[in-house]
C-alpha cells in the first residue's frame, strides 16, 4: 500500500515539475520596430515588411517556422492599434514594438523545439542612450567579439545579445556610451556596436561595414543608405579597418532604437579620437530626413510608411 501510494506521488511530482521548456531546445528570434504619431494624430509604422522578412530569415537560420509577412505586419498593426493611446506625442518619443518568436517544449535533447509561439508587445520609449541627442563616446573592444564567421551574427537571435553584456557593462562603468566590436578573425576591422550599425564619413564618401554574415542588416541602416545616395553621397559597403575609422571626419550609428546618433569620440588602445558633430554634420541631414518621413512631416515618396 505504501509502495502504491509512493508510486502515485512520484508520478504526480513528475507531472508537476515536467519542464515547460528546455535550455537545449528553447530558442528565439525577435524584431524591433516603432509606431509614430504624426502632427495630425495619425499612427504610422515604418517598413514593417522588412522586419517580417528579416524574422523569416532569422527563423530559417535557427530552424524555426515563422509567420508570413502578412501575419507579421498584421500583428504589428494590431499591437499598435490596441496601444494607440500610449503612442507619445510628436517629438516626445515613440511606441516601441517587440515581435518575438520563441520555441519551447519538454525536451532535453539538442534539436528543434516541438512548439513555437509568436507574440508582440509594446512600450512607449524616449531616447535609447542616456546622453539623449548628445554625441556618443564609444569604446573599441579588443578582448570580446560579438560574432564569428559561420555563426548567427547576421540574424536577430537572442543568442547574439546576451554575450555582449559583459563588455557593455564594463565599458559603461568606465563612462562610455557603448562598445564597438572588431572582427573575430583579425581583430582589426570594424563590425558593429552592441545594438546598432556604424557609419564612417570621409569627404563625400559614407562607408559602413558590409553585412557578410556577422553583421545584422539593420532596417534603419538600409534606409539611411538609400537617403544618403538620394542626397548625392557615395555610399560604400565594405571592410573598414579600424585605422581608417580613426582617421574619419565624422562617425555615426543607426538603428531602430538609436535612430541616427552622432559619435563624438572613440577610444582605442587608450587613445581617444574625437569627431566632428553638430548641426552641419552629415548625420543631422540624414536624421532629419529619416525622422521626417517616419513622422509624416516629409512626404513619403518611397512607400516606406504604413498607416494604422
Amino acid at each position: 500500500m505504501i509502495l502504491k501510494d509512493g508510486a502515485a506521488c512520484l508520478r504526480n511530482l513528475i507531472h508537476l515539475f515536467r519542464p515547460a521548456s528546455s535550455s537545449l531546445t528553447s530558442k528565439g528570434v525577435y524584431e524591433g520596430t516603432k509606431a509614430y504619431r504624426t502632427e495630425d494624430g495619425r499612427i504610422l509604422l515604418f517598413r514593417p515588411d522588412l522586419n517580417a522578412s528579416r524574422m523569416k530569415i532569422g527563423a530559417e537560420r535557427m530552424c524555426m517556422p515563422s509567420p508570413s509577412v502578412d501575419q507579421f505586419v498584421d500583428a504589428v498593426k494590431q499591437i499598435a492599434l490596441a496601444n494607440k493611446r500610449w503612442v507619445p506625442p510628436p517629438g516626445k518619443g515613440t511606441l516601441y514594438i517587440r515581435p518575438l518568436l520563441i520555441g519551447s517544449g519538454p525536451v532535453l535533447g539538442l534539436g528543434p523545439a516541438p512548439e513555437y509561439t509568436f507574440l508582440a508587445y509594446a512600450s512607449p520609449v524616449g531616447n535609447y542612450f542616456k546622453e539623449g541627442s548628445a554625441p556618443l563616446n564609444l569604446y573599441i573592444e579588443e578582448e570580446f567579439v560579438r560574432a564569428a564567421p559561420g555563426g548567427a551574427g547576421g540574424v536577430k537571435a537572442m543568442s547574439n545579445y546576451a554575450p555582449v553584456l559583459k563588455a557593455l557593462i564594463r565599458a559603461k562603468s568606465r563612462g562610455f556610451s557603448d562598445v564597438l566590436y572588431l572582427d573575430s578573425v583579425n581583430r582589426k576591422n570594424v563590425e558593429e556596436v552592441s545594438s546598432c550599425n556604424i557609419f564612417v564619413v570621409k569627404g563625400n564618401v559614407i562607408s559602413t561595414p558590409a553585412t557578410n554574415g556577422t553583421i545584422l542588416e539593420g532596417i534603419t541602416r538600409r534606409s539611411v543608405i538609400e537617403i544618403a545616395r538620394d542626397y548625392g553621397y557615395q555610399v560604400e559597403e565594405r571592410v573598414i579597418p579600424v585605422d581608417e575609422l580613426i582617421n574619419a571626419d565624422q562617425v555615426f550609428c543607426t538603428g531602430t532604437a538609436v535612430v541616427v546618433a552622432p559619435v563624438g569620440s572613440i577610444t582605442y588602445q587608450n587613445k581617444r579620437v574625437e569627431f566632428k558633430t553638430g548641426s552641419r554634420s552629415v548625420y543631422q541631414e540624414l536624421y532629419s530626413t529619416l525622422v521626417g518621413i517616419q513622422t509624416g512631416v516629409i512626404e513619403d515618396k518611397k512607400g516606406w510608411t504604413v498607416e494604422v
